[in-house]
């Protein structure tokens, strides 16, 4: 049983130095194929995980007009220091609210400063009077199913510019989810059937060359399935090594894209499938598909060429 399959091992390593361009062109589409769905599949994933989080989100940020001043008790009116009556009058009437947990104050400087430890020192260029952010106060709602009710509710206090709970992210999220798991899908699909063409072309040419060869083993009594071994190694040996680089990429690119893109997500309660879980599933999945689309060739080639 041993010798059998090292045998058929080497007959399949054979055939693809054999075949030669045909190997390759096989091999480079069935690589073109894994690369485009790593691709979809992680922008696919990640839409969902997002949405997932926008939809658990119980935060709301309530951004104040610039001229609102409703954390400071004093205030400066023509250079002289006053108390300001109008303090905590848009806080008490968020806390006031139903179905609200906590409200806490958001200076538009400590954003800035978060932008510019997450996002480079660029933004350094707004500090001070050029700071284009706005106070504000994150809402905590006591559950997801009462942020839109607390968020209209907070867009009608005087005083208060903008409101935003993620609901209109998470409608563009799943419609460029959608959009890209029906064209992406489609894509995918044409790309398998000329991957699995292609190999089994690869395939056919081994047999035709190796048919007087066939012809004596089956006249000695060869089984099928010893006749079989060889071609459907060859095609899993093609869906492998097709598979190599879209794993490559997903490594690196994938990595890089988290570290780039995750920490501007972080501080709205979002993040990205972390890398430790997603490239070793993606990856192992891609060998997978690998030799799935590289065996299916084979099949095919064996049932349409090969009389066993």
């Amino acid at each position: 049983m041993i010798r059998r399959f090292f045998r058929h091992l080497w007959e399949s390593i054979k055939s693809l130095k054999r075949n030669g361009w045909m190997t390759v062109a096989a091999t480079g589409i069935v690589t073109i194929t894994l690369t485009l769905l790593a691709i979809f599949a992680s922008v696919i994933l990640n839409a969902a995980k997002l949405t997932r989080d926008i939809e658990n989100n119980v935060r709301i940020t309530v951004y104040l007009q610039v001229d609102t001043h409703d954390n400071s008790e004093v205030i400066t009116v023509e250079g002289q220091e006053r108390s300001n009556e109008n303090f905590h009058k848009i806080y008490d009437q968020l806390q006031g609210l139903s179905n609200v947990k906590s409200v806490t104050f958001s200076d538009k400087n400590e954003q800035l400063n978060k932008l510019i430890e997450t996002m480079g020192d660029d933004w350094n260029l707004y500090s001070g009077d050029a700071n284009p952010l706005y106070d504000a106060y994150i809402v905590d709602a006591t559950s997801p199913s009462e942020v839109v009710a607390v968020s209209e509710a907070a867009k009608t206090i005087e005083g208060v510019t903008e409101v935003n709970y993620g609901g209109a992210n998470t409608q563009r999220l799943l419609s460029l989810t959608n959009l890209i798991q029906t064209w992406g899908l489609i894509g995918v699909g044409l790309l398998f059937f000329i991957a699995i063409f292609l190999i089994s072309n690869t395939i056919r040419i081994t047999i035709i060359s190796r048919s007087r060869e066939i012809q004596i083993m089956r006249l000695v009594g060869a089984k099928s399935s010893y006749i079989r071994g060889p071609f459907l190694f060859e095609g899993a040996w093609i869906g492998l090594i097709g598979a190599i680089l879209p794993s490559l990429l997903v490594y690196f690119v994938y990595d890089m894209s988290y570290r780039q893109f995750n920490p501007g997500l972080v501080g709205q309660n979002l993040s990205m499938i972390t890398p430790d879980l997603f490239i070793p599933i993606m990856i192992g999945s891609l060998f997978v598909l690998g030799m799935i689309i590289g065996s299916i060739g084979a099949r095919i080639s064996m049932r349409r060429y090969l009389k066993v």
